[in-house]
């Protein structure tokens, strides 16, 4: 029988202990996918640094590649990853209770994966290259997204059930991870809504349209479970936000109030509408400030931790707010259609994947694998950090010179030198990012191939 969830102690503080048993072991199977599921990614993201990398784009014609590639790299290190490691998080806070449901939904999302990564190389792979989830327009790919959406699907669920506080005020990391799932369900409802509901329109148009309530949700998810990394991260390292569990808890449902608008506005206006798509686009102006008291409980946290011996989980603490404070405010600065957008989610995202990885070098030894050691484990976050820096603002600099973005070699009109001096950064961060990446696979892959004993 698995044994009972540990309670988090009445320091607002104290990192949540791992049941043994189901919790743990579920943990660690969606911690393999989402490693795996980066491994994947790192591959792709070299072929699309190269392919708009100045003079490289030139002697390797990888255009008619780019799209494709760009479709399973931002599929596999966006919804997947981030979906994994988010049910990393759900099954390390929760109870032991409905295995069943949490095996099949990492044994759905694990196949759908599996599909989504080799459907490139089936007939009939045409990317469309619209935000949130591209797609190919391919059987084999759009199987890969439902099976993965029904494996998602079974695993909220049971983050719902499996992680409700108790008391509801007193656990603030589980109530952070009990929301978190909460927007992870309205985002799953309003994609099958959406599905249901809008017609079919021309093909980028009707994409873009299918996931744009659901992708704008899943950021609140993305947010609210960054912020449970951060200070999970700094109760680890024993240095606990002094606030009270109360306080912190509060804090955690004054950042997901906002949530309260998503079935509002499927409710009122049809979904695809135009009205439908401005309205998701103010509720990110008008709902992300309510997420500023947590994130700035994040930073005092983080100027908490300046007198703590080096760990790789405080790098990549450091690296994860840097980069998400950046990616906050050049959300402010998009005027037009260009790379500064993609130079604001690199960043916001980027945060967010530096905060899970910091926290998945936490959680290591509590699932039963050696601890992430050594000067690799210490540096990655830095490494992949100042690549990805390096690379967001390129592209930050490019846009402001008119780059236009999701084009790739003499499609990008690089005529001035600016602009070949922003996109030349924007490669050579890239090329960094990806090493801290490989670095951060070898770290997992060293410390999961050898379990503690016990």
């Amino acid at each position: 029988m698995d044994s009972p969830q540990t309670r988090v102690s009445p320091a607002a503080s104290a990192a949540p202990a791992i049941a043994s048993g189901t919790p743990a072991g579920l943990a660690r199977a969606w911690l393999w996918l989402g490693v795996l599921a980066l491994i994947g990614s790192g591959v792709l993201a070299v072929l699309l640094v190269l392919s708009r990398t100045p003079g490289i784009q030139d002697v390797f014609p990888l255009k008619d590649l780019f799209r494709a590639a760009l479709v399973v790299h931002v599929d596999l290190s966006v919804a997947v990853w981030f979906m994994a490691f988010a049910a990393v998080i759900w099954c390390a806070v929760g109870g032991s209770g409905l295995a069943s449901l949490g095996w099949s939904g990492v044994g759905l999302a694990a196949l759908g994966t599996a599909l989504m990564s080799v459907s490139p190389f089936f007939p009939g792979a045409e990317p469309v290259l619209n935000n949130y989830i591209p797609v190919l327009r391919q059987p084999l790919f759009f199987a890969s997204l439902w099976i993965f959406a029904a494996g998602a699907s079974l695993t909220v669920l049971r983050a719902l059930i499996t992680t409700w506080p108790r008391p509801f005020l007193g656990e603030p990391l589980r109530l952070g991870a009990f929301l978190g799932a909460v927007a992870a369900f309205l985002s799953l409802a309003a994609f099958f809504w959406s599905w249901a509901m809008v017609p079919w329109i021309e093909e980028t148009h009707y994409y873009e349209v299918l996931f744009w309530g659901g992708g704008h949700t899943l950021q609140f998810q993305h947010a609210l479970l960054m912020v449970v990394a951060w200070l999970w991260i700094a109760a680890q390292l024993g240095r606990p936000t002094m606030a009270s569990p109360r306080a912190v808890s509060v804090l955690f449902l004054v950042a997901a109030v906002p949530l309260l608008a998503v079935p509002a506005i499927y409710l009122l206006v049809p979904a695809g509408s135009l009205p439908h798509m401005e309205l998701f686009a103010k509720l990110m102006l008008w709902g992300h400030p309510y997420m500023a008291p947590l994130i700035l409980l994040g930073a005092l946290s983080l100027w908490g931790l300046r007198d703590v011996p080096a760990d790789p989980a405080k790098s990549a603490f450091v690296a994860s707010f840097t980069l998400f404070a950046l990616g906050g405010v050049l959300g402010y600065m998009i005027h037009g259609v260009n790379v500064v957008i993609p130079a604001h989610y690199h960043g916001s995202t980027v945060g967010v994947t530096l905060a899970f990885m910091g926290l998945a070098y936490v959680l290591l030894p509590h699932l039963g694998f050696q601890p992430a050691a050594g000067r690799m484990a210490l540096w990655q976050p830095y490494v992949y950090g100042f690549g990805q820096l390096v690379h967001v603002l390129g592209l930050a600099w490019s846009g402001g010179y008119g780059v236009q973005r999701k084009v790739a070699g003499a499609e990008q009109l690089l005529t001035t030198l600016p602009q070949k001096i922003g996109m030349g950064m924007m490669g050579l961060g890239g090329l960094i990012a990806i090493i801290g990446g490989l670095m951060f696979v070898v770290v997992c892959l060293k410390a999961m191939s050898r379990r503690t004993p016990g």
